[in-house]
Parts: C-alpha cells; structure tokens; sequence
C-alpha cells in the first residue's frame, strides 16, 4: 500500500502540471530569454518600402556560446565527477561518477522534452508554459529556418538552439551538484527519482522565475514597458541580479543537498571510522577542469562576444585565485597546514561566489568577494557544518549554498557604480544603465535569496519523501561497509 501510495502521489505532482499545458499558448521563446521583434521596434514604413531584414546573428557570438556550452559540458563531465569521486572512499569512486554521468544525461532529456519550456517559455510568475514541448518550433525543416532567441542587447540574436543547449548544461550540473551531499549511502534508482522530481518542481520553475524576461526587442515603448515587464518571472521583476546562477545553480542546489542529508541519514561510521578522501590527485584535476569550464559558465552568461564577457571572463579567474588564497591561508592558521584538498575547495568557493557576480561587478569587487568566499566558506564545513549536524558527506552546503549567498548578497553591494561596478539596465526601452543604492538592491538580493532557499527546501523534502516511499533511500548497512560500487554496479574502480 505504501508503494501503491506513493506511485498516486507521483502522478499526482507530474499532474500539477497539467493546468500549465491547459493554458499553453504561443509564446516567444527565450534567449535571454525572448525571441526579438525587430518588426515591432522599427517604425511603420510606407506600403510601397520593402520591409527590413531580421537582424542575423553574429558568427563571433554564436561561435562564442557553442565554445560555452562545450565548456560547461566538462564541468561536469569529467570535471565534477573526478572532483566529487577523489573525495569519497575507493569502495564508492564510481558510483559517485555513474551519479554524475547519468544523472547529467538524465537533466538533458528532460530539458529537451519539457524543461526549457517550462524554464524559458512566457506563462505566469513561477513556470513557463509548454510552448516548446519537445523543443518545437526551434526549427522548420520546411523552410530550413531556425528560431532565433534574444540576448541581452537589442536587434543581437542567438539561434535559440544554441540558448537551449547552453542552458541544459546549467540545469544538468545543478542536479549533479546535489549528489556530493547524499555520497557514499543512497540508492541509484533513488537518486533518478528525485533528480526528476527536484529538476521539475524545483530547478525549473526557479530558473523562470530568476532569468526569463521576453528580451530587450519586446520593450518598444515607455506605455507597454510594465505590461511587458510583467510577463517576466518574479524575481526578475523585482530586478535581482544573478549573472549565472547564485541563486538559480549554488544556493539552489546546495540548500537540496543539505535537506537531503538530513533526510538520507549520517554514513555508518561518521564521525567514528575514519573517511578520508582516497585520491587527492583526481579532486585536484577536477577542480583544474572546473575551474577552466566556468569561464563558459560565466563568461558564457553574457551571450554575446562582447566587453561583459571580457569582464566576467577576467572576475572569474581572479575572484577564483584569490579564494585560493584566502582559504589556504585561513587553514594554515587555524589548522596549522595547508592542505590540497583546501586549495581545490577554495578555488571552487571562489567560482561559486562570483558566479552571480560575473559580468555585475567590476574588478575591485571580484578581489573582495573572491576574499571573502575562501574564509566564509572554510567556515561552512567547518564551524557550520558542526552546527547543522549533518553529514553533508563533500560539503555541497557549505561551498555551494553558503558561497551562492554571500556571492549573491555582495553583488548587489560591488553593482554600484560608486565601487566601479557596471550597474545594470534600468529602463529597457532605452537602455539605460544605472543603480538603485546600496540598501535597495541589497534588499532585492536578499529577497530572492530567502525565496529561493525556502522553494528549493521544501521541493527536496518532498521530492526525497516521494523517491524513499517508491524504491528506499539508503542501500542496506551491509552493502554501504562493503561499498556501493560493488554492490550498486556490479564493478570496481581500482584492481590491485
């Protein structure tokens, strides 16, 4: 009955989408997110004129975003993977990789299937509707015409192709991510089902609610601005910066991890038998990888070739040596060594926390926040995760949520121009740039900061509820001593 149950309640959450695809109607789609309306913007011409040609995208931009997408690829495959597995007992190294590598795969169909569309498709303040079921109508093989997608500039499309599978990569890494906090104890067929479960309900409509707005072409004039501002996601209308993903990737799913680390239980033996990572060399790589990956991540984020990739191009590489520092500094003195492992994570805290950051602040931020990432976050799994009594089994709070907050939080302080910040469009008609203050846009941060943490907490709970009544949450104690590789796939990853 308890299976019978939880099948019901299954069905019963993938049918809360159901008014959604009742109310699906045409809707542009979304580069960043909406196509452009070049014939909307330019003035009426006389019967006789031809009309003027749709802007065509810049070879340079798509080029830039393909390289992108490739980039973010390898974040997570091998990056994260090789990250994520040095840091486990040899026993579970490749179930941590089979996690990564098919949980990656899994976040990639659904995307295609319903994902984008519920993400980046104009519907209400929280999801999309499901305009781009299947990705339909990215191409017309009829007229061998592809549907173009906006940037962030006027008259600049993208192929909305290319949007989409930039952003699969973010969807499929922040599943990914989550799985670092659950290590070394859960079932597979358990992690498939809340990957599911979380992407849809969780990852999805936070990503709209963060990101999606119909595209500079569609602000034409200063009557219809609000109208249009209004079929944007909630967040966005409150005008939260997050350049890629605080908010949208870290705080999202750090916050599920730790939820999930409560609910899944400590390891047999924690805090008693000793845990140590089994292969310092392959976190070392995978935090390398990472790190070059996330230039696409962040830089990418601009969707153009242009200054704000340069800026966010240069702030993630020194935000990221800098936490490099920071951290390694702050373990040497409270711990007395400098340690490899602390050196791979504060790169990571680094990269966390100017994500949100990226192309929003100017250089002297990124010195600040990439400081300030290394020492807050070797508090998060360290004082903290003492505090919280977790086992958070490689850190996914203390790193990703924490560094996402404080990322978050200070990229609305380093926006300001007055701390050679950029500011950021305030009338899209125009174009103009400019900056609330300080307090204001410190307020709009937190806002979507505490939004986000309370949505994604709640999501997981129920999402982890759901997979533990349909198939158990934990492998057997037996098979956790003996190693989830052996027991879960069948296969070893050392032979000696």
């Amino acid at each position: 009955m308890k299976r019978l149950f939880a099948i019901l309640a299954l069905l019963g959450a993938v049918g809360w989408c159901a008014p959604v695809m009742a109310q699906d109607k045409p809707a542009a789609p979304a580069a960043a997110p909406a196509a452009p309306a070049p014939a909307a913007a330019a003035p009426a011409a006389a019967p006789s004129a031809t009309p003027a040609p749709a802007p065509q995208p810049n070879k340079g931009d798509v080029a830039w975003m393909l390289t992108s997408t490739a980039l973010v690829l390898m974040m997570s495959v091998p990056a994260l993977a090789l990250f994520y597995g040095g840091l486990v007992r040899s026993k579970n190294m490749l179930s941590v990789l089979m996690q990564v590598f098919v949980g990656f795969s899994l976040i990639t169909v659904l995307w295609s299937i319903y994902g984008y569309s519920l993400a980046f498709t104009e519907g209400n303040s929280y999801f999309g509707y499901l305009s781009r079921l299947f990705l339909k109508g990215t191409f017309d093989p009829v007229k061998g015409e592809f549907a173009m997608g906006a940037t962030f500039s006027k008259n600049t499309p993208i192929p909305e192709l290319v949007f989409v599978a930039f952003q699969a990569t973010f969807a499929a890494i922040t599943c990914c991510l989550i799985l670092g906090s659950l290590a070394e104890r859960v079932k597979f067929s358990a992690v498939l089902i809340f990957l599911t479960l979380w992407f849809t309900f969780a990852y999805c409509p936070v990503a709209h609610m963060v990101w999606f707005f119909p595209g500079p072409d569609a602000f034409v004039d200063a009557k219809t601005a609000d109208a249009v501002a209004a079929t944007a996601g909630l967040i966005w209308q409150w005008g939260a910066l997050d350049f890629a993903g605080g908010t949208v990737v870290h705080i999202n799913s750090g916050v599920a991890g730790l939820v999930g680390a409560y609910v899944l239980g400590k390891r047999v033996g924690y805090g008693k038998e000793a845990m140590a990572p089994h292969n310092v060399t392959m976190t070392m790589i995978g935090a390398a990888l990472l790190w070059t990956g996330w230039f696409g991540f962040n830089a990418g984020s601009a969707l153009e070739a242009n200054g704000t990739a340069a800026l966010a191009f240069m702030n993630t590489y020194l935000a990221t040596a800098c936490a490099v520092l920071s951290w390694m500094f702050g373990e040497w003195l409270f711990k007395g060594k400098p340690s490899m492992v602390g050196a791979a994570s504060g790169a990571v805290a680094g990269l966390v926390a100017i994500t949100p950051a990226a192309g929003n602040v100017g250089i002297p931020g990124a010195f600040v926040i990439g400081l300030a990432a290394g020492l807050v976050c070797l508090w998060g799994v360290n004082g903290l995760k003492k505090l919280l009594g977790a086992d958070d089994a490689l850190d996914v709070f203390g790193v990703h949520a924490v560094g996402g907050i404080l990322g978050a939080l200070l990229t609305g302080v380093f926006n300001s121009p007055d701390l050679i910040g950029p500011g950021s469009v305030q009338d899209w008609v125009t174009m103009k740039v400019g900056y609330p203050g300080i307090m204001a846009q410190l307020w709009i941060q937190a806002k979507a900061v505490g939004l986000v943490f309370v949505w994604t907490a709640v999501v997981a709970f129920i999402s982890f509820k759901i997979a533990d009544l349909l198939v158990g949450l934990r492998v057997t104690e037996e098979e956790e001593r003996e190693g989830l590789d052996i027991n879960s796939h069948g296969e070893t990853a050392y032979h000696m």
